[in-house]
């Protein structure tokens, strides 16, 4: 029987290597989905950052389960808004060969979405179709499972902004995946 998160978060904030190991298989996947859904160039790098703040304030972190998940989150937000700022003076984004392939007339980007839209490709599907800030509230929410009001509380916004800011990326996305026109 495993023991319920609540001890398993007791024991890693005490230190105890078991414990840190189910947190972190726990918050991985979603966190290194996120960061390489909104900055895929760095995403590996910003995750360490992420994971190394984590190792050394989790002895000071208080909450359950969701919290850690938002406390986590918050972290990974941070230092995503820190590494763009550092780089946005001297922008290098290279263009991926799969989106040049996808330019050509011949191969229907529709059924391509559709063929492979699953996990990372869906997070990097959401990130290319949405606005920044609507992307950001999308994979808040449903990559990294966070409620409304603790993706409203990361960029200081009121919860029903959110909710409009979600509908309307969902919408959109839904319109695109369907071939409906889309408008600004």
């Amino acid at each position: 029987m495993e023991p319920d998160f609540d001890a398993v978060l007791d024991a890693a904030r005490a230190g105890e290597e078991w414990a840190v190991t189910v947190v972190y298989r726990e918050l991985h996947p979603r966190l290194a989905r996120y960061l390489r859904a909104r900055a895929p160039h760095v995403a590996e790098d910003l995750e360490a950052e992420v994971w190394l703040a984590i190792a050394t304030r989790l002895h000071q972190f208080e909450g359950d389960e969701i919290g850690l998940r938002a406390w986590a989150f918050a972290i990974a937000r941070r230092r995503l808004v820190d590494h763009r700022r550092q780089t946005s003076r001297r922008r290098t984004d290279v263009v991926p060969t799969e989106e040049l392939d996808r330019a050509n007339p011949l191969i229907d980007p529709e059924r391509i979405v559709l063929d492979g839209l699953a996990g990372d490709e869906a997070a990097a599907f959401v990130t290319r179709t949405l606005p920044a800030d609507q992307a950001e509230v999308v994979l808040l929410r449903v990559v990294a499972g966070l409620d409304v009001e603790q993706v409203a509380a990361l960029p200081g916004r009121r919860p029903g902004t959110i909710r409009v800011m979600q509908h309307r990326g969902l919408k959109r996305l839904e319109r695109v995946l369907t071939g409906m026109r889309v408008t600004q």
